[in-house]
């Protein structure tokens, strides 16, 4: 009799702990997710797709396709008419930034603000930036706060703060003299500058080193500013360090002998290219470099500044873009889109630089692929990011109309995942299960 208790016992015992095994198995096992709406737009192909599914399972996406693929268990998040497309990619921005109004609105955000007040700026930007709909970004310097991008990236990836994915440049290369802030008092040795200054090709070479060391994604180099500044040799050998550790370098280059000297350096992309001609164009394309556009920002400068002098500026640039824009696509150049937010008030409005592009000459589609699948290729992540598939991180945004009709559509997401996490649903109150949505 007491033998049959402990064989009994055991059974129990052993059934309980099968059980216990299975549950654990089963909760370790992700849900699956399942959005769905009137349409996705699929940047690849240009066409609009009806009544899509995107399963998703963790933080990737298990497939795209119709409603019959939907699993009876799966959590589905319906976004009703809304179109549906791949999160947003800005190339250039500057996440750290937020810098005053007014002339010496620079020389102030450097003189009053301490690293660590920065960096709280600058998650509170990313925020921004991710609710806006961009859940990657390319951060091309962290304007004198450091190495600060390097600590919001590592936290935004731990889940400390809530932001977009991250490459960032950390403190930007330029030649001594020729970045901000100018107009700095002598007498001030230790003022703080927004690049690390550098004069020389062995001292270029160190802090493109140094840069790479602390944690650096990509490399920022100033190719020019009014005019060129650093020599081919010391961007050369820039370049040639970062390409050995495989990062790549993003020249800002404004006129045809920057961009001309970026290029021959080796530089992956030409940053404004704000007075290039159709001979840099042709380089672009010979090298196989990207253009990076941050047009938004000369738009509004010729409409809103307050000095006669920078609305020339701006509206000179925007003339030029209008006759280079829709040149660069015609040749094949590769083109991102980057909208160059610098203070508070922009940050979050990346979008504006999709609109810009179409309203200089692109089309809504081609407009759409410089913030997604060209976007994705410079940052060296098309097999994560840029497009909707199997595969990819389940990063998408929805808006309520259709964006290749309207592209300011963009400039009003109403959903946003991150990695299959909702960040943002102003379409329905909460997901529903498949069983809920059929009664």
């Amino acid at each position: 009799m007491r033998y049959k208790f402990a064989l009994s016992t055991t059974s129990i015992l052993l059934l309980c702990c099968l059980f216990s095994s299975a549950d654990a198995q089963d909760r370790s096992q992700p849900k699956t997710v399942a959005v769905r709406a009137a349409r996705m737009l699929d940047v690849i192909s240009g066409q609009l797709v009806s009544n899509p599914v995107i399963l998703i399972r963790g933080e990737t996406i298990s497939f795209v396709g119709n409603e019959s693929a939907i699993p009876a268990d799966a959590e589905v998040i319906d976004l009703g008419t809304a179109t549906i497309l791949p999160g947003l990619i800005d190339c250039h921005t500057h996440i750290m930034a937020r810098i005053p109004d007014g002339p010496n609105g620079y020389v102030v955000n450097l003189a009053t603000k301490s690293q660590a007040f920065r960096a709280l700026e600058g998650a509170a930007n990313a925020r921004a930036t991710l609710h806006a709909g961009f859940t990657s970004i390319r951060d091309v310097e962290s304007e004198g706060a450091g190495y600060a991008d390097v600590a919001l990236r590592d936290a935004v990836n731990q889940g400390l703060v809530e932001g977009p994915r991250m490459q960032v440049a950390t403190r930007g290369i330029a030649a001594v003299g020729q970045y901000y802030p100018f107009g700095v008092s002598p007498d001030l040795n230790d003022f703080p500058t927004g690049a690390e200054m550098v004069s020389g090709v062995e001292d270029a070479r160190r802090v493109a080193r140094a840069q790479i060391g602390q944690g650096a994604d990509l490399i920022k180099v100033y190719a020019d500013w009014d005019s060129p500044t650093l020599t081919v040799e010391e961007l050369r050998v820039v370049i040639e360090e970062a390409h050995k550790q495989g990062r790549k370098v993003a020249a800002h280059a404004t006129t045809p002998e920057g961009i001309r000297n970026a290029l021959e350096a080796g530089a992956d992309s030409i940053e404004h290219a704000t007075f290039a001609d159709e001979s840099s164009l042709k380089l672009m394309k010979q090298k196989g470099a990207f253009l990076v556009t941050t047009k938004a920002a000369y738009m509004e400068m010729a409409k809103t500044s307050s000095d006669a002098g920078t609305r020339e500026h701006g509206r000179r640039a925007i003339e030029n873009a209008r006759r280079i824009l829709p040149m660069a696509h015609s040749m094949g150049v590769k083109i991102a889109s980057g909208f160059d937010p610098a203070s508070e008030g922009e940050h979050g409005k990346n979008a504006r630089e999709i609109v810009v592009l179409n309203e200089l000459g692109l089309s809504a589609i081609d407009s759409i692929r410089a913030a997604t699948v060209n976007a994705a290729e410079l940052m060296g992540w098309s097999k994560k990011i840029g497009s909707l598939e199997t595969g990819k991180y389940a990063d998408l945004i929805a808006v309520s109309g259709d964006p290749l009709s309207d592209v300011s559509e963009l400039q009003h997401v109403k959903f946003v995942m991150k990695g299959g996490v909702v960040i943002r649903n102003e379409l329905t109150s909460h997901p529903r299960t498949e069983h809920e949505s059929s009664q």
